[in-house]
């Protein structure tokens, strides 16, 4: 399979410049959909546009994939197979949605990304890097997030979120033991200590309310005050 290349966006009006990528990471449970919701509605009250949008999923084709991903019909074929169920969603999401939207200046929000398959089947699965780095460099390419926010919450209090949220009955990931999301919170934690520069990790152990003001300062301090600079300097 010949690996296609991928620009950072389509050809787009030299005046209208590229909106903003922002992802939200962290196990399950932590808030991630509120957050995003929430943040949502700040930037929008500034006069932003934005796209609010959610891995797997988030496009047509995608969306068939995540029922397959979370149902866990991949689960035993194992984390291979499950990772390039992933980059073949997240493929169609970044060429349906989310370049599109950051091609005419919106800000796109994300519940997951590229970072979740690096955690879930690279540091859990025990794939090997060099194939997660393939897939990024094929699915993801240079559309990658501007700003991650990894949301920490210890993983029983993040569970216990996430059985009360869901009623019917855990999804794929949702099943798994209590030590896989002690180590999965582990792999985020260790992620935003490698990324500093990209990755921001929040405490998402209150109330959202005051989870979404952390949000919003780091959200103001990455990325709301380097736009202004550069709107004053153009």
């Amino acid at each position: 399979m010949q690996a296609r290349a991928r620009s950072a966006s389509p050809r787009r009006s030299k005046r209208t410049a590229r909106g903003r990528f922002i992802t939200f990471e962290g196990g399950e449970g932590t808030g991630k959909s509120t957050q995003t919701r929430l943040l949502a509605e700040r930037l929008r009250s500034q006069g932003l546009e934005v796209v609010t949008t959610r891995e797997p999923g988030g496009s047509p084709g995608a969306e068939a994939i995540r029922h397959v991903l979370l149902s866990g019909a991949a689960k035993p074929l194992g984390p291979m197979a499950e990772a390039l169920l992933f980059a073949a969603a997240r493929a169609d999401h970044i060429d349906v949605t989310i370049l599109p939207a950051l091609s005419r200046g919106a800000w796109v929000i994300s519940d997951r990304f590229a970072d979740s398959t690096r955690v879930y089947q690279g540091s859990l699965g025990n794939l090997d890097p060099r194939m997660i780095e393939a897939l990024e460099r094929v699915t993801v390419g240079d559309t990658r997030p501007d700003l991650t926010l990894i949301l920490d919450l210890p993983a029983e209090e993040g569970l216990a979120r996430a059985a009360a949220r869901s009623g019917a009955g855990a999804d794929r990931f949702e099943a798994e033991d209590i030590q896989f999301h002690r180590t999965l919170r582990d792999a985020f934690r260790e992620l935003a200590e490698r990324e500093p520069a990209r990755c921001v990790l929040v405490d998402a152990h209150g109330a959202a309310e005051s989870v979404a003001a952390a949000v919003w300062d780091a959200v103001g301090e990455r990325l709301l005050n380097a736009s202004q600079k550069m709107e004053k300097a153009g």
